[in-house]
């Protein structure tokens, strides 16, 4: 079933079966952040927008998005590459900016 007709708040996820979002949103966003649920919702009250971490996770899967629709056209890299949650956070909440 689509994840809205499961899930109340669904804004960025519409459409997608639910099942998926909950994968996307526990390997995708959590492991790749190396946080749990917590960290966006109030457990208990999934659909809350009191975290602003929630909103920065929107904006950033947004960003992300649109990063792979419009820039996936670099002459010699495959339309298989993708920028994704882990390219930039590799497990860290902030990104990481300092790699060797």
């Amino acid at each position: 079933m689509p994840a809205e007709s499961v899930f109340t708040n669904i804004q960025i996820f519409r459409g997608m079966p639910a099942g998926q979002m909950l994968q996307i949103m526990d390997t995708g966003f959590g492991r790749a952040l190396g946080v749990t649920c917590g960290h966006c919702h109030q457990p208990g009250q999934w659909a809350s927008d009191a975290k602003p971490q929630k909103q920065v996770a929107r904006g950033m899967w947004e960003m992300v998005r649109a990063t792979n629709q419009q820039l996936r056209i670099i002459p010699g890299v495959p339309s298989a590459a993708v920028v994704n949650c882990t390219t930039c956070h590799r497990g860290a909440i902030k990104p990481v900016s300092n790699l060797p």
